[in-house]
């Protein structure tokens, strides 16, 4: 291929794709921004009952682990015994359970970060619900005042508060 061959086929390339634009998007047959409402394919949808299962099963665990998996203690106080009589396996035993609770302590925070997080995201959400339905209710109560205060065949009436339009 010659070099102006070559320059040839890149600008008729340039010239082709000079005014289009692709975006990578999902077909529209699958809810890719066809305006449609979102279908079926790779929706999300939590609900509350779920939220809640969630966390109550987080704070379960949390219990769980709390009474049944701190063994820092008794495991202490073995290979404390095992050092003082000698055997190596004391000290090694000691590491283990170090490692032991520093994972534990890490399963235990991240337990009650989730179950609180739901917890906090279900009151927040219920905040935004009720907000969203106090100022729904006051636009139709605006609404409704408006329609009260004029009637279609008469013009608007000035706002008494205001008084009388004086000009000077």
């Amino acid at each position: 291929m010659a070099w102006d061959e070559w320059e040839q086929l890149k600008s008729e390339a340039a010239e082709r794709a000079s005014g289009n634009m692709q975006l990578n998007r999902l077909p529209d047959d699958m809810g890719g921004g066809s305006g449609r409402p979102p279908s079926s394919a790779g929706d999300l949808e939590v609900h509350q009952k779920d939220l809640v299962a969630i966390g109550k099963e987080a704070h379960t665990l949390y219990d769980q682990l709390w009474d049944k998996a701190r063994l820092k203690e008794a495991v202490d106080g073995a290979a404390g015994d095992l050092t003082t009589q000698g055997f190596a396996l004391g000290s090694g035993l000691s590491h283990v359970s170090t490692k032991w609770s520093t994972q534990l302590n890490s399963l235990l925070d991240a337990c009650a970060h989730i179950s609180n997080h739901l917890q906090v995201t279900r009151r927040i959400h219920d905040d935004d619900e009720n907000y969203i339905l106090r100022q729904m209710s006051s636009i139709t109560a605006l609404d409704a005042g408006f329609d009260e205060r004029v009637e279609p065949h008469e013009a608007p009436k000035p706002n008494p508060i205001y008084g009388d339009d004086k000009k000077k």
